[in-house]
């Protein structure tokens, strides 16, 4: 019986939901976010990468007043100069049920104006505002994270590893499928 719970892939992936929540709780530019949002996704792994022409993609959930009401996927594709690969987790939190109905619609896209602010979860995190497909930790010592909701929404990613260089336009999208 320990043997099938500890290798339940529904199990693991609880926990790496968990994980992924309980990291981005860490992070001080977040904390406001989880305390007065609608609902948020959360993507615990977003796995990226390119030569030329790039892919990103990862599987997530949604939650609204605490509880799992979907699940959602992200993909992106991006042309431009870019090259390696690299993994990440993403959030993203609404602030009201428009912007929550409007990404469990079924299928969402995020314009060309969105973006997204990278953050370093540690002892000594800093962070930048950044587009949506930067790594974390590229803002200096003295630059502080500053997320808003643009259309209801506030994007956050943090990197989980991989190195990539990239000068691409990208946009992502996502399904969701209710619970």
């Amino acid at each position: 019986m320990m043997a099938t719970l500890l290798f339940n892939p529904a199990a693991l992936a609880d926990e790496s939901y968990g994980a992924a929540i309980d990291k981005f709780k860490q992070a001080p530019a977040t904390q406001k976010f989880f305390d007065s949002a609608y609902g948020f996704a959360i993507f615990p792994t977003v796995g990226k990468g390119g030569f030329g022409i790039g892919a990103a993609y990862g599987k997530g959930r949604v939650y609204r007043g605490g509880g799992h009401t979907g699940d959602t996927s992200l993909s992106q594709l991006s042309i431009g100069f870019q090259v390696g690969g690299q993994a990440y987790s993403e959030i993203i939190f609404f602030k009201d049920a428009n912007a929550y109905n409007e990404f469990t619609s079924g299928s969402f896209e995020f314009g060309a104006q969105a973006s997204a602010v990278a953050i370093n979860v540690g002892a000594n995190a800093q962070a930048g505002t950044t587009g949506n497909s930067a790594g974390a930790g590229q803002g200096g010592a003295n630059k502080a994270a500053s997320a808003a909701y643009i259309n209801g929404m506030a994007v956050f990613t943090a990197a989980k590893g991989g190195l990539m260089f990239e000068a691409a336009l990208a946009g992502q999208s996502f399904t969701f499928e209710e619970k």
